[in-house]
Parts: structure tokens; C-alpha cells; sequence
């Protein structure tokens, strides 16, 4: 019944927005057009800067400035503030139930406990949320024995070494690069494992569908969780659970003084790379139909496809289990004749990668910056993790029910509305 009145409450709020919005563009004509013009403006000019150095850069990034202004002023002196304000709120409240319209729950199949589950936890990661939680408590309350990773410790040491005692079960409470570490060795030797969201932004728990804000309920996953199937990717052998970048940001890491001054670092590296003459991030890769490109400001290899781009669940991944390397390419790579590609961000899928160099390329994995000799080889690891869940989270990703494209996301609400929906809020996951 909630995604029902929420498909209802979208479909009619965005309806009036965008009828009053039409009224709106009309009456207050030609309003609009300055606010767009300036916007051109502003994006132009700031592309320009952060392409050039010195005063090139300074007077780039100071017109976009000054084009911002004049958008803000054009909405808020230009005409009824009032309008625009509501404007903005229809828009909110349309998206707001749109995804609550698209929320997905599955019912896991349910798994015997461990009888030796053991949860590795970082009490520094995500601001100390494994000490604000007390985690190691909870974990012993729930028969869960705690190994707390102190500085110097290597992880992998630590879990292989639990497991020698005889774990049967392996949890993380950290960040997404010390979740690859456990998954890696929970799927080498086929144990159950548990991600546990003490980390900064979690995106793995997010798309496995643990509930981010509940660090604790995690733990049930070992008492009373539902077991899935997900697939793992690797990067010449080393695991990763969400994705690896390459190209500007992946350059600008690695530069002294990134972390004392990261916007003037990342400014510094985009004319090295992407202006004249820059050759800095010369990758090579093969694109969907095997032709050889070179370049592009960034390449991002993932575990399984992002939605990028898009007003509802972007950046997060419908599935991990489609067995399948998302790959996207941003900027304007160019084949060997130098021919620029059309779309300046391209998109697909495949269950291998390559990227080759000249030279040693610099890549955050998982948010770690980290350096491979080249090339780098990606595959993906279909269906060798077994995740277990607790079961009050949700077990799907936010974004699994999303229709791709405005048309069918609207052919969706409607059903939801009707209470016609094919998919039932709870359904069971594509692999048992």
C-alpha cells in the first residue's frame, strides 16, 4: 500500500509540476532563456580554466563565477521567487516518491548459522562508527568473536589466520577496501560472510542491500540471515568489491600535497592530462565492439554496472550478480586516426577488460590509491561470494526495481498505482 499512494503521489505532483512549469516558462518569458544562457556561460567558461594554468585559468574560472551569479540573480530578482520555489518543491516530492514507489525488498533464503563466525572490525573507520556502535559488544552478544584491526596489523594475515582457528564466518566492519580483503578470502574458501556498514559511505553494503544506518542489525546476518549469490571483480589478481578509476582523479591522488590541498591538486593535474599537448594519461583500451581507442579523462571498471546520470538511483548498482565488468569511459577518447568519439561518456558491459600503457598506471581501488605495472587485466568472478544479510534489511540494491528509461519508468508508476506491478515488494533474488 505505501508504494501505492507513493506512484500515486508522483504521478500527480509531477504532472502539476510540470504543467505549472510550462505555465510558468511562458508567462515569464524570456526569463528562462537568460538563466539557461548563463548556465552555457558558466560551464564553458569553467571547462576553459581547468583546461589552461595562470591567468588563462584564473579568468576562465572567474567568468563561469560570474555567470553563476548572474543565474542565481535571474532566479531570485527576475521574476516571482515564489513560483520557482514551488517549482523546486514539486520537483522534490516527485522524486522523493518515485523512489519510494520503486523500493525493493527480497526474501533470502535462509541459511544455518555459523557456528564460529568472526567479525574483523577498524575502530578509526567512518569517523570510529565501530566504537560509537560497539560493534565488538554486539558482536559477542550475538556469539559473534570480535578481532579488532589495529595499526600495522595486515588484514588478510588476521583472516586467514581466524580461519586456521576455525571461523566458519567472516564479517567486516570497515570501509569498502578492507570488505575486499575479507570477501576475497570468504570466497576463496566458500565461507559465509557479513558486511557490516562501519565504513564512510558504504556503497557495498548499499547495493547488497544491508541497511546502512543500521551498523548493528548488520550483525544478525550470522544469527538468523538470508544467504545470496553475488559476483566479485578482480584487477591483475587483486579483488575488488565496487570499482576501480583510472585516469585524472587516479592521477591527482598520487600527487604530494593531494590530501593538504585536494581541489588545487586535481585543477593542476586536469591540464597535464586533457589540455594541449598533454599526454600524461595515454591509456589503451578496446571499446564494446573491439575497435582500439586511447585515452579519456577517466576510465571506471566496476563490479557489475553503475546507473550513472540518471534522477533517481544514480551511482548505485541495480545487481551484483549479472556476472558482467561495468565499464564507462568519460571524456573524448580518440582511436589511432585521432578521431574523437561522439558521446562524451560511453557505457557497457563485458566480462573482461584490458587497459595498456607505456607506463605504471596510477588507479584507486575500492577509494585506495595504488599503482599496477601495465597492463591491467579486469574479469569478473560470477556468483563466488556468499553473502548472508540480516533479515529485517532490505537484501536488494535501492535501484533493482528502476525501469531504465522515462517511458517505462512512467508505465511502471502507473501499474505500482493500480496495484498491477509485476514485481511484488518482495520477491526472491535472481541467483538462489
Amino acid at each position: 500500500m505505501r508504494r501505492r499512494i507513493a506512484a500515486v503521489v508522483a504521478l500527480v505532483v509531477g504532472a502539476a509540476t510540470l504543467v505549472f512549469g510550462v505555465v510558468n516558462a511562458v508567462t515569464e518569458f524570456p526569463r528562462g532563456l537568460i538563466f539557461l544562457a548563463c548556465v552555457v556561460i558558466a560551464v564553458v567558461a569553467a571547462c576553459y580554466g581547468v583546461l589552461r594554468r595562470g591567468i588563462a585559468r584564473t579568468a576562465g574560472l572567474y567568468v563561469a563565477g560570474l555567470a553563476l551569479v548572474g543565474a542565481l540573480l535571474v532566479i531570485v530578482l527576475g521574476g516571482d521567487f515564489g513560483r520557482d520555489l514551488l517549482l523546486i518543491v514539486g520537483l522534490l516530492v516527485t522524486l522523493a516518491a518515485t523512489r519510494v514507489s520503486f523500493t525493493s525488498r527480497v526474501d533470502l533464503p535462509s541459511a544455518p548459522a555459523p557456528q564460529h563466525p568472526v567479525l574483523f572490525y577498524n575502530p578509526k573507520s567512518g569517523g570510529g562508527k565501530a566504537e560509537r556502535f560497539a560493534v565488538a559488544k554486539e558482536a559477542r552478544d550475538r556469539g559473534i568473536e570480535p578481532i579488532e584491526l589495529k595499526r600495522g596489523d595486515d588484514l588478510e594475515t588476521l583472516v586467514r589466520g581466524a580461519v586456521a582457528r576455525g571461523a566458519d564466518g567472516l564479517a567486516m566492519a570497515g570501509g569498502d577496501g578492507s570488505q575486499a580483503v575479507v570477501a576475497a578470502v570468504a570466497a576463496e574458501l566458500s565461507l559465509p560472510y557479513a558486511c557490516v556498514p562501519a565504513g564512510t559511505r558504504n556503497h557495498f553494503a548499499l547495493d547488497l542491500g544491508v541497511d546502512r544506518d543500521d551498523v548493528v542489525g548488520a550483525l544478525d546476518a550470522f544469527v538468523n540471515g538470508g544467504e545470496r549469490l553475488v559476483d566479485l571483480a578482480e584487477v591483475n589478481g587483486r579483488v575488488f568489491v565496487n570499482n576501480v578509476s583510472l585516469g585524472v582523479y587516479a592521477e591527482a591522488v598520487q600527487r604530494t600535497g593531494y590530501r593538504a590541498a585536494k581541489i588545487r591538486t586535481l585543477l593542476d593535474t586536469v591540464p597535464d592530462a586533457l589540455g594541449a599537448g598533454g599526454s600524461d594519461l595515454d591509456m589503451r583500451w578496446a571499446g564494446p565492439e573491439g575497435q582500439e581507442h586511447r585515452g579519456g579523462a577517466a576510465v571506471l571498471v566496476s563490479n557489475n554496472r553503475y546507473r550513472l546520470g540518471r534522477a533517481v538511483g544514480s551511482g548505485t548498482r541495480p545487481r551484483i550478480d549479472d556476472g558482467l565488468l561495468g565499464i564507462t569511459v568519460m571524456g573524448a577518447p580518440a582511436d589511432e586516426g585521432q578521431r574523437r568519439l561522439q558521446r562524451p561518456m560511453r557505457e557497457w558491459t563485458t566480462p573482461s577488460f584490458q587497459v595498456d600503457a607505456d607506463r605504471p598506471l596510477p588507479a584507486g581501488v575500492d577509494g585506495e590509491a595504488l599503482i599496477f605495472d601495465a597492463p591491467l587485466r579486469f574479469q569478473i568472478r560470477p556468483g563466488v561470494l556468499r553473502v548472508r544479510i540480516a533479515p529485517q534489511h532490505p537484501g536488494a540494491s535501492p535501484s533493482a526495481m528502476l525501469p531504465e528509461g522515462l517511458r517505462d519508468g512512467l508505465a511502471a508508476l502507473v501499474r505500482i498505482a493500480l496495484g498491477r506491478d509485476r514485481h511484488s515488494a518482495s520477491s526472491t533474488p535472481g541467483r538462489p
